[in-house]
């Protein structure tokens, strides 16, 4: 260890000396940054990536991960090369069989994602992949998918690799610097105390892995990272181990295999891992293992030998038992803390060295432009809330998301711990009811009604939502139905300057009177869409905000940050002080009317409009507004009276047998209207003339937060469009699948679900401006492509008819 004193000063200042940490600053200094400064509590990969198996799997579940991913092995690629230090890494390929139908199936779905953004991957039989790994039994498996340019790497040799790179282009690194204490002056961190001196700084990136929320206490912010135990094994060598094979899994048999210097490496996700470090990691644990459990073991070992029978005849050299960081959902936690202005997360990595490379320079690019060149959000922290930091939450969340790492996932699963977290006022009632609860953000939030037609399941094939969902779907279009929507993330903005300040983040024009409902997006300067909300103008100088449930901590971050510094403007949450009741169908007006004293009528209350009434004994703030395409209200209501407006509400509706409605109905109404979602069919990605949203966008407003990048590409064209594309019924669809046209791949969709009104399944994907005119595309999903046809305008009630009536 280095007995150095740090530097006095660092422009940016690393905590955190693994993979993650080192590929940061190799990336800053690639980027022309010189004044870095990593700190190292002990020496270079000490706690978790000196342990680590080190392999390298590049596909994930969409475009911008897979090439966080690829950005990773591009860097194993070269960097030996380039700084003259061994890192170990071996392109070998990687399989992964299907031991399942279901399986195969999940890997066929993979494939076709894997299409749509071009990366190399190959479906194989079982007697083509033993040709590839000899050592596999064929027995039962479906299929084995086969990356070429996967492989595996020697974690610390790597790492030494980063930090040598780093060191050339001029960062500065300090072992054995245990950092005490951070001072924190209003949203900054202005220097770092460790027992080698302070270091004062402009930035602070908490790259510290299990430390991390230790680390993230000491800056006063909660970090959802904890640890947990993970053990694979190295076993004797053997003369019947080919040279040079392919990584191997078989997640169905929960466990993964690299060759190791004529032996095998063997891992797994095992149930019934142990959280590590819940009440803090012991002072001075470093280059440490645990125990081994061979009980917990021999769940990955006696599947995996059925897979791979030499196991049978090999012993185990070595069982390694250490702790790895895990996030609440399985997910590295990025980005820059909401709650600062200059630090930044880099940790939660469970495949930390394989991701570091990509994720070094997201995160050099995030820390140096304020952005990145990959649409993030799935690992941004921000899609966190209050409730993840519970350590009890926390870790039980780490523990679940762990063992889950090689099941089957499948559309509409649900977590299973840490539930009942955040109920509205109706959970009960509607409990009651048949509600089938899912999480969102620690909300329990209604799913669909058992009792309604039957019930659904998590699948591919959507068992059973036909009867459930298209029932609830029908009532929304046919009667009249209530949704409980209390999970919606809400916010008053007030003060002097609250209408000129969202006047300059919104794109559409808020000037207008106290009552009016403006849905609208907030760009960044490329023109990127940040957040997607509804804005209701409730007095000249005081607006309320709703978002969606889980974009609260994201869009408030957005908006907090873009605030005057002179006090005129408060930015206040208000989630938990309303319950939302939306009514909604052709049979609102009648339902709403008989218990509320306002009229109703559309003269009287007119679409995208707001007004406080009286509904039974309630103030309510009603809202007339739709993501269902149907006549109805929003109804935010104060929590300790949206229990009573619930049941008379009910009672309202009895003439008229009204229903209560789940999400997974929503998603298909807003589907038939050409509703978009954030994070799926628009994002910082897309700008809302690319997203059909030019409605939004008021260029002779005045000057706003993208108004000139919006202004260019309103002169040029977007280069490419959304569209809205139609197949036959139950088409299996839910995001992610290939567009087809000329026989190539010209697009990729974003959304997926069964039109129950319209009888097709509606898809949304974006295409290039050249194929705007075009009508007839493919869509291939599971690796069948289907005939899809383009409509120019949405599929149900495109004239608004319904929602005007």
């Amino acid at each position: 260890m280095s007995a150095k004193p740090v530097p006095d000063q660092a422009r940016i200042v690393i905590i955190g000396g693994g993979a993650v940490g080192c590929a940061i600053a190799y990336h800053l200094t690639q980027m022309g940054e010189r004044d870095v400064l990593v700190l190292e509590k002990a020496q270079l990969t000490h706690g978790a990536t000196w342990h680590a198996a080190g392999l390298v799997g590049q596909l994930r579940g969409s475009r911008s991960l897979t090439r966080m991913m690829q950005n990773s092995v591009a860097l194993m690629d070269r960097l030996a090369g380039e700084t003259g230090q061994e890192t170990g890494w071996r392109r070998v390929g990687s399989l992964r069989a299907a031991s399942s139908k279901a399986r195969w199936q999940e890997i066929r779905r993979t494939a076709t994602t894997a299409r749509s953004f071009g990366f190399e991957m190959h479906l194989l039989s079982a007697g083509e992949a033993r040709d590839l790994f000899p050592l596999m039994s064929t027995d039962g498996v479906e299929g084995v998918a086969y990356v070429p340019s996967d492989g595996y790497i020697d974690p610390y040799s790597y790492t030494m690799a980063l930090a040598a790179g780093a060191r050339a282009g001029g960062a500065h690194i300090r072992e054995g610097a245990n950092v005490t204490a951070l001072e924190r002056r209003g949203r900054r961190i202005v220097s770092v105390t460790t027992d080698q001196g302070v270091v004062k700084c402009e930035v602070l990136v908490n790259a510290a892995g299990m430390w991390a929320r230790e680390l993230g206490a000491l800056a006063g912010v909660p970090v959802p990272a904890g640890a947990v135990e993970h053990q694979y094994c190295v076993t004797d060598k053997s003369q019947n181990i080919p040279v040079d094979l392919p990584t191997f899994r078989d997640p169905d048999h929960n466990f993964y295999l690299k060759p190791e210097v004529g032996g095998l490496v063997i891992g797994g996700w095992e149930e019934g891992t142990r959280p590590f470090g819940v009440d803090g990691i012991p002072p001075g644990f470093g280059r440490a293992l645990f125990d081994g459990n061979f009980d917990r073991f021999e769940r990955i070992l006696l599947p995996a030998a059925q897979r791979v029978p030499v196991l049978n005849e090999l012993g185990i050299q070595t069982l390694i038992n250490g702790p790895i960081p895990m996030s609440p959902d399985g997910e590295p936690v990025m980005g820059r803390a909401p709650e600062l202005d200059n630090f930044y997360l880099a940790c939660g990595f469970t495949a930390g060295v394989a991701a570091s490379g990509g994720a070094g320079q997201a995160m050099a690019q995030w820390i140096l432009t304020h952005r990145t060149s990959l649409d993030l959000w799935p690992f941004d922290v921000r899609r966190f809330g209050e409730h993840h930091m519970n350590p009890r939450l926390l870790h039980e969340r780490c523990v679940e998301a762990y063992a889950a790492y090689y099941k089957l996932h499948l559309p509409g699963e649900e977590p299973e711990s840490a539930r009942g977290v955040r109920r509205s006022p109706m959970y009960d009632a509607l409990l009651q009811r048949g509600a089938v609860y899912g999480s969102k953000f620690g909300w329990e939030r209604p799913l669909v009604f058992a009792s309604a037609a039957g019930t659904t399941a998590a699948g591919f094939d959507r068992p059973g939502w036909r009867e459930t969902v298209g029932w609830e779907h029908r009532q929304v279009r046919e009667n009249v139905a209530l949704i409980d929507q209390t999970s919606f993330a809400k916010f008053e903005i007030h003060g002097r300057n609250a209408f000129k300040t969202l006047q300059w983040l919104a794109t559409n024009d808020l000037d207008r009177a106290p009552g009016s409902v403006i849905y609208t997006q907030m760009c960044n300067t490329r023109g990127g869409i940040e957040a997607d909300v509804t804005l209701i103008r409730l007095a000249e100088d005081r607006f309320y905000l709703v978002t969606g449930s889980g974009f609260g901590v994201h869009d408030g971050d957005w908006i907090r940050r873009h605030l005057p510094g002179d006090g005129t403007v408060t930015l206040s949450e208000t989630t938990s002080a309303r319950a939302v009741i939306n009514i909604c169908g052709p049979n609102a007006r009648a339902v709403l009317q008989s218990v509320c004293d306002a009229d109703l009528s559309h003269e009287a209350f007119p679409y995208m409009s707001a007004r406080t009434v009286w509904i039974g004994y309630a103030p309510v703030l009603a809202v007339r507004i739709t993501y269902v395409g149907e006549l109805g209200w929003e109804l935010h209501i104060p929590v300790e009276y949206a229990a009573q407006v619930y049941e008379t509400l009910r009672s309202a509706g009895e003439a008229y047998h009204i229903a209560d409605v789940g999400y997974r109905a929503i998603d298909s109404l807003r589907m038939e209207k050409r509703y978009l979602y954030w994070s799926s069919d628009i994002s910082p990605e897309y700008t809302p003339y690319e997203a059909g949203l030019g409605f939004c966008v008021k260029p002779g407003k005045g000057d706003f937060l993208g108004a000139e990048a919006l202004a260019r590409q309103r002169e040029t064209k977007p280069d490419r469009h959304l569209c809205t594309l139609l197949l036959a019924p139950d088409t299996p669809l839910f995001g992610g699948e290939a567009i087809w046209a000329d026989e190539r791949i010209v697009g990729t969709t974003t959304s997926g679900n069964q039109g129950y009104t319209v009888g097709k399944t509606i898809a949304f994907g974006y295409v290039p401006a050249a194929y705007r005119a075009r009508h007839e595309f493919e869509v291939e999903a599971f690796g069948e492509r289907h005939p899809a046809n383009r409509v120019d305008r949405c599929p149900y009630d495109p004239d608004r008819h319904r929602i005007l009536s």
